[in-house]
């Protein structure tokens, strides 16, 4: 019932910064009423809470990425995106998308980002 498509992965310097993209597809529920969510997986690591953002557009993230990351949503658009800057080398994960409307988990397939030092 909903679709999640993560983009804008890649290989980056440490310092420099990455946007991703997480394409929203629902044939039930309304994307705007929707809370979203970023999580990431290091090698060897539990998957974590990076930042989630509220339909209304509230916001919170994970102590690690405080004042370096931005996560923001497009309605019209059906689209979540998180810009990440100052990146740093143990920002080095698989990132994924996330939503729970209906109280049923969704997952994107994830990005890959990769931070060198």
């Amino acid at each position: 019932q909903v679709q999640l498509v993560e983009s804008g992965g890649g290989l980056v310097q440490a310092g420099g910064s990455l946007r991703l993209v997480c394409a929203a597809s629902t044939s039930i529920f309304s994307f705007s009423n929707m809370g979203m969510g970023w999580y990431r997986q290091a090698p060897g690591k539990q998957r974590d809470l990076v930042a989630i953002i509220t339909s209304g557009g509230r916001t919170n993230y994970a102590d690690s990425v405080k004042g370096r990351f931005t996560i923001s949503r497009d309605n019209a658009k059906n689209t979540v995106y998180l810009q990440m800057n100052s990146l740093k080398p143990e920002d080095t994960a698989v990132y994924y998308c996330y939503c729970n409307p209906g109280l049923r988990d969704y997952w994107g397939q994830g990005t890959q980002v990769t931070v060198s030092s």
